[in-house]
């Protein structure tokens, strides 16, 4: 337990340079729009005198050096600027916005694993035989199929066609729990069947790997019955790899978030940044990135984590 301790402890250490990394990386690009910071606050209207002196007041004819460490000190206070005219605090703005983003994309991690197992352990339970065949056609046709063209085929099988579910929209979980997953079903699987797809061929070569190993045969050997076996031993081994593969998929599902949302018409970060850019506001698309870069970081810690906690051989200190 100390070994996992003291690695975790390296990853949060590890965490600060990244983040400052990202925080320059997202300033500095930010900094070759053409898009002034004052014309996006003030709004076009506004004269070269109120322009040169928002300017000054805000530090933006400072060095760019000593404006990255005012940005940090912003950021530190959780101040990410104003949005364009009718001006609005962007973090009031992302505060809006994150949670739907984090349902979504939360409810797109848990589809995406039951696809993966759903279809990865019979496929190696069954391996090389017709079931495991099947199982890698739709498993390749899934990861082939983009998120956005599953979205519009399930608005039209599933909305049109069959009015089961909405079109698009959002409705509050506090409202009602099951309007709340009509309204997120559809986006969410749609986020969900590339990912699972994908998962699902890592989850059966690691069941593969484990099935093959001695200690399946000896616990088979002794009397023990398989499904304990594969539920206690297999599918817990095997799921270390596939733990570790999910960090990164979560990735693909934030970002994937962006089309989907607009297409399902959900006001979540997705919906803020295509306003960003259609309203030319800086700070915002400044904002919403930044928030979504280090949404992925965190994911991707949290999982590394987990992958501590689940690797036997660092639970047991080796």
């Amino acid at each position: 337990m100390l070994t996992v301790l003291n690695l975790v402890a390296r990853r949060f250490l590890t965490l600060i340079p990244l983040v400052l990394g990202i925080t320059l990386f997202v300033f500095v690009i930010m900094q070759f729009s053409p898009i002034d910071p004052a014309l996006s606050v003030l709004g076009d209207q506004a004269t070269p005198a109120q322009v040169e002196a928002f300017r000054a007041a805000n530090g933006l004819n400072d060095p760019l050096p000593l404006r990255y460490l005012h940005f940090l000190g912003d950021l530190v206070r959780g101040d990410l600027g104003m949005t364009f005219p009718p001006s609005v605090p962007v973090a009031e703005k992302i505060a809006m916005a994150l949670p739907l983003t984090i349902q979504l994309t939360a409810l797109g991690v848990v589809g995406a694993l039951v696809i993966a197992l759903a279809l990865g352990i019979p496929a190696a339970l069954y391996r090389d035989r017709w079931p495991d065949q099947v199982i890698r056609i739709v498993s390749m046709a899934g990861i082939a199929t983009p998120s956005f063209w599953l979205a519009l085929l399930f608005i039209q099988e599933f909305s049109v066609r069959r009015p089961i579910f909405p079109t698009g929209g959002y409705v509050n979980p506090a409202d009602s729990v099951g309007l709340w997953l009509q309204s997120l079903a559809l986006p969410a699987l749609a986020l969900a069947v590339p990912v699972g797809c994908s998962l699902a061929r890592i989850v059966r070569t690691s069941m593969v790997e484990e099935l093959d190993k001695d200690y399946v045969r000896t616990a088979v050997g002794a009397g023990l019955p398989p499904r304990v076996v594969i539920g206690r031993n297999v599918l817990r081994n095997a799921l270390v790899n596939p733990l570790t593969a999910l960090g990164l998929r979560i990735g693909y599902l934030i970002g994937g978030t962006v089309v989907i949302e607009a297409i399902f018409s959900l006001p979540g970060m997705g919906t803020q940044i295509m306003s960003a850019v259609q309203q030319n506001d800086t700070a915002l698309a400044q904002g919403t990135v930044l928030t979504i870069a280090l949404c992925f970081v965190l994911v991707n810690l949290v999982v590394d984590i987990l992958y501590l906690f689940a690797n036997p051989r660092l639970r047991g200190g080796h």
